[in-house]
């Protein structure tokens, strides 16, 4: 589209310190590289050489994936837009959806705070509102909403302009450049949420009782970001299933019912290759990929699909 989406693209590096997750790790690296992508493995010196604000003591080893990076999401939506805009797309803002129109199993309309719309297909994307959207078909799609959020820090003198994407994997802390400063958060894979008293729900004001946690995690894996001051930060929704993986498919229970929703946290990543996905969904083609396992019906099917790398 030619929107600069501000890509810094200075790979990722995840801090592995138990055997398990080397061991998980290799795996996925052998998958990853089987496939043209250029991870790989690497030992406690070289990841602190590539990201020099942690420690590593207790690291047993690191996986670093050199074309991954980071972006401005804001840019990339409003890439999308405008594209869509110019190929004759219309976009409706601050327009709620209150129903969707079905005439037996086929759908005929979605009815709007602006009015109704004749169509015989929705695609939910909605996200942390796909379940409510899919009552209104009555699909049952298992999205809740749970609040996350992120710090950013201070100017960090001589902070190295390509410093990686950092995940340590036991405790989930996470940070990578943002300006002069840091973006700081953490999920808590193996410490409980970051916040375990989050409770579902669609509240994004921050708070600081997350605060502590963040704190231990830094005096473990990288100490030195206990000096920076935060300056900002901001809360957020994740859109969570039960196995924390996606939700993609057509509906078994109504006709052109379609849904791409439920991404934990790994939707920006997806977004583009899901979105060639769902093209061909509402084209009548097969993907390029085989997306039956991500169907909303396996878990009444108990076919969960666990995902490990939740970040």
């Amino acid at each position: 589209t030619g929107q600069d989406i501000g890509l810094h693209r200075v790979g990722y590096l995840f801090l592995l310190s138990t055997p398990q997750e080397v061991t998980s790790f290799e795996e996925s690296v052998r998958l990853q590289n089987s496939l043209g992508v250029p991870s790989r493995m690497t030992d406690p010196a070289e990841a602190r050489r590539l990201s020099p604000l942690i420690t590593t003591d207790g690291l047993l080893a690191a996986a670093f994936s050199p074309e991954d990076g980071h972006c401005t999401p804001e840019s990339v939506v409003y890439g999308y837009a405008a594209d869509a805009r110019r190929h004759g797309a219309t976009i409706l803002r601050h327009t709620q959806v209150t129903g969707i129109e079905l005439h037996g199993d086929d759908i005929t309309g979605v009815i709007t705070s602006r009015g109704r719309i004749a169509t015989g297909t929705v695609i939910c994307a909605a996200g942390a509102w796909s379940r409510e959207v899919g009552a209104m078909a009555g699909v049952d799609l298992p999205v809740e909403p749970l609040r996350r959020q992120i710090a950013v820090t201070e100017p960090v003198e001589g902070l190295p302009p390509d410093l990686p994407m950092t995940i340590d994997f036991t405790s989930s802390l996470y940070f990578h450049g943002e300006g002069p400063g840091l973006l700081l958060g953490m999920s808590g894979l193996l410490l409980g949420m970051s916040d375990p008293d989050e409770t579902p729900g669609f509240d994004t004001a921050t708070h600081d009782r997350w605060i502590p946690r963040l704190a231990e995690a830094m005096s473990l894996r990288a100490p030195a970001l206990l000096d920076l001051r935060r300056t900002g930060g901001w809360a957020g929704l994740y859109e969570l299933t039960p196995d924390h993986n996606a939700l993609i498919g057509e509906a078994t229970s109504v006709s052109r019912f379609l849904y791409a929703t439920g991404f934990s946290g790994h939707g920006f990543l997806q977004g583009p290759a899901v979105g060639e996905v769902v093209r061909d969904l509402y084209l009548g083609r097969v993907p390029f990929v085989d997306i039956s396992p991500l169907s909303a019906g396996r878990f009444a099917a108990d076919a969960p699909r666990p995902e490990a790398n939740r970040v």
